[in-house]
């Protein structure tokens, strides 16, 4: 059950990625992050007051509210290397934050067995060769790779965070509503920043029309990022910490397909290789 969940948070952050990267192309990441995480807070905070998830509140929220201040910056870097750089090169490079919560599990004392070390050694070599690599030095990509990197270490730190923040359903609801207050007062107080050393924070070309036309897909970014922290949640407590930081990791396979479906962006044969053996990797994983 936990790796099954686990590979629907794959999903769910794969489509969350490849709609940020798309929006970013046309609104500045910064808006993007701030308007797509309101719309989850609306979300969340009904979802909260449905299930009465109030008296959940305790210490364990400051787990959340770190994962909101860090979040935040992870996905403005992550949305902005996507409009730089290919999604199907700059995804899988994002991955590797799954090193962090794998590292937090190795130091909890857990041990996978055979089958699951093995898996996730295909799996992470899969998932970094899903990305190509086409580093060439130039240098726009390699500040392609910077931002890639800090959003890695960034999302690593908040799958630690947030599998921490609530023992039950309801006080998960409580949890993501938490950090995604967090993630909309930290990013929008940075685009006031920004607004005032006079970048736009509106598109060029449409304006402010271009966010009310594009309100549904980045409602469905922050629902689907949302959801994806709340089944990674999930998943980590139901299991080895190390099997779903890894099985949920495999959203790049996720991003380079829909990149293939939507924008044509061409797989190499290193990238459909690496896709496989991800797949492989997940297997085992599920298996062992």
């Amino acid at each position: 059950m936990s790796a099954s969940i686990a590979l629907l948070t794959s999903l769910l952050w794969g489509l969350a990625d490849f709609g940020g990267g798309l929006l970013t192309r046309r609104i500045p990441a910064l808006t993007v992050v701030v308007v797509s995480q309101s719309c989850a807070v609306v979300v969340l905070a009904t979802l909260v007051a449905v299930t009465g998830g109030w008296p959940e509140a305790g210490p364990r929220l400051w787990f959340a509210v770190g994962a909101g201040l860090v979040g935040t910056v992870a996905m403005f870097s992550f949305y902005r290397a996507l409009a730089l750089g290919p999604m199907g090169v700059v995804s899988p490079l994002g991955s590797l934050s799954v090193a962090v919560p794998v590292g937090v599990g190795l130091v909890l004392g857990e041990r996978p067995g055979i089958l699951q070390a093995a898996g996730i050694a295909v799996a992470v070599i899969g998932v970094i060769l899903a990305g190509g690599p086409e580093l060439r030095g130039e240098p726009v990509q390699r500040r392609t790779v910077a931002l890639t990197l800090v959003a890695a270490a960034g999302f690593g730190t908040v799958m630690a965070l947030i599998s921490h923040a609530s023992t039950n359903t309801t006080g998960l609801f409580l949890a993501l509503l938490v950090q995604r207050v967090t993630n909309v007062l930290v990013g929008g107080s940075a685009l006031l920043v920004s607004i005032r050393r006079g970048k736009a924070a509106l598109p060029q070309d449409g304006g402010i029309r271009v966010i009310t036309g594009t309100l549904p897909a980045l409602a469905f970014v922050g629902l689907a990022d949302v959801a994806a922290n709340g089944t990674y949640a999930v998943a980590s407590r139901q299991g080895p910490v190390a099997v779903a930081a890894v099985l949920a990791s495999l959203y790049p396979v996720v991003t380079a397909l829909a990149a293939r479906g939507f924008l044509s962006e061409r797989l190499r044969g290193i990238q459909a290789a690496g896709a496989g053996l991800a797949i492989l990797g997940a297997v085992l994983l599920a298996t062992g």
